[in-house]
C-alpha cells in the first residue's frame, strides 16, 4: 500500500485536474442549454409496455442527455490532446465517441421515428464489434497495445496469442457496453456507478503512469459528476443509449488500455450482475416457464421488493465503491 501511495504522489500532477474540471463545467453548462431544447423538441423518454408500471410517470422526461457529458469529455480531451498529443488517448476518445454515435442513432430511431426498440440487436452488435476491433488494431499498429493482461491478486500477467486476444477484447468491450446500457434503468444509477469505476481507473492510470487512461478517466469522471446534478432522483434528464453506450465504450477501452479487463470484472461487477440477472432469467424461464427474479435487470427486482429508487442507487453505488477498493488491493502485487 505504501508503494501505491508513493507511485500516486510521484506521478500525480495538477494537469489531471484540468480534464476533470473542464468536463464537469461543460457538462453542467450543457445541461442548462440542452434540457430545455430537448423539451421543446419533445425528445422525451418512451416507457416500454413491459417495463415497471410505476415508471410510466417518467414518460416524456427528456432523453439523449448523454450529449451533455459527451460534449464535456470531448472538449476537455481536445484541450488535453492539444497540450500533449497521445495516440492512445485519441483512440480511446474516438472509439468511445463511436459508441456514443451508435447510441444516438438508436435513440433517434426510438424518439423521432417512434420505433420503441430502436436499432436491431444484430445491427448494434455488428457496429459495436467493428469499433472494438478498430480500437485494438489502432493500438497494435501504433505500438501502444500489449496482448498481456494483469491477473488480479498476483504479480503476474497473462499473455495471449493475438487472434485470441482480439476475440477476448471484442467480448470485453461489447459486453461492457451492453452491461452499462442495461444498468441505466433508474435515476442516477448508471451515472453513480460509473463515477466510482472511472475514479478507480483514474487512480490506476496515475499509479501506473498511463497518462492517456488517467486523463481520459478524469474527463469521464467530471462528466458523470456534472450529469448527476440533473440525473439524480427525480431525474430532469436521462442519458439515453447515447450516453450509456458512450460510457460503456469509455470504461471498456480504458480497462483494455490499462491491461485490466479482468480487474474491470471486479470494479464493474454491478454492471456484470445486471447482465447476468437477465441471462439467468431468460435461460431459466425458457427451461422451466418460471422466473428466478421478480423482474430484470436486477435493479427492477429490488424495486418490486419494495426498495425505493434512491435506496437501490445508494446500495449499488456503495457496493461498487467497495468493489473498487478490492480491485485496487488486487493490483498491489504488480506495483
Amino acid at each position: 500500500m505504501n508503494e501505491a501511495i508513493r507511485l500516486f504522489t510521484g506521478n500525480f500532477n495538477n494537469t489531471y485536474l484540468i480534464p476533470f474540471f473542464v468536463s464537469l463545467a461543460v457538462t453542467v453548462l450543457m445541461g442548462f442549454i440542452l434540457i430545455p431544447r430537448l423539451r421543446i423538441l419533445k425528445f422525451g423518454q418512451q416507457i416500454l409496455e413491459d417495463g415497471p408500471a410505476w415508471h410510466k410517470s417518467k414518460a416524456g422526461t427528456p432523453t439523449m442527455g448523454g450529449i451533455m457529458f459527451i460534449t464535456g469529455v470531448l472538449i476537455s480531451s481536445v484541450i488535453a490532446l492539444l497540450v500533449d498529443f497521445d495516440i492512445k488517448y485519441l483512440s480511446m476518445l474516438v472509439v468511445a465517441l463511436g459508441f456514443g454515435v451508435i447510441g444516438f442513432v438508436d435513440d433517434y430511431v426510438k424518439v423521432v421515428k417512434h420505433r420503441n426498440l430502436g436499432l436491431t440487436a444484430s445491427q448494434k452488435f455488428i457496429l459495436q464489434a467493428v469499433l472494438a476491433i478498430v480500437y485494438v488494431l489502432i493500438l497494435k499498429y501504433s505500438g501502444d497495445l500489449s496482448s498481456e493482461i494483469i491477473i488480479p491478486f498476483t504479480s503476474k500477467t497473462l499473455s495471449m496469442p493475438w487472434w485470441l486476444y482480439v476475440v477476448f477484447i471484442l467480448f470485453v468491450v461489447t459486453g461492457t457496453v451492453n452491461a452499462v446500457n442495461l444498468t441505466d434503468g433508474l435515476d442516477g444509477l448508471a451515472t453513480s456507478i460509473t463515477i466510482a469505476v472511472s475514479l478507480f481507473f483514474a487512480v490506476a492510470g496515475i499509479i501506473f503512469a498511463e497518462s492517456a487512461a488517467g486523463y481520459f478517466s478524469a474527463a469521464v469522471l467530471g462528466g458523470c459528476i456534472g450529469f448527476l446534478f440533473f440525473n439524480h432522483y427525480p431525474a430532469k434528464v436521462f442519458m439515453g443509449d447515447t450516453g450509456s453506450l458512450f460510457l460503456g465504450g469509455a470504461i471498456s477501452v480504458i480497462a483494455v488500455g490499462l491491461r485490466m479487463p479482468l480487474i474491470l470484472v471486479i470494479a464493474g461487477f454491478v454492471y456484470l450482475f445486471e447482465t447476468l440477472s437477465v441471462i439467468i432469467q431468460v435461460t431459466y424461464f425458457k427451461k422451466t416457464g418460471k422466473r428466478v427474479f421478480k423482474m430484470t435487470p436486477i435493479h427492477h427486482h429490488f424495486e418490486k421488493c419494495g426498495w425505493r429508487e434512491k435506496k437501490i442507487v445508494a446500495v449499488f453505488t456503495a457496493v461498487t465503491a467497495v468493489l473498487c477498493v478490492i480491485a485496487f488491493v488486487s493490483l498491489l502485487g504488480i506495483m
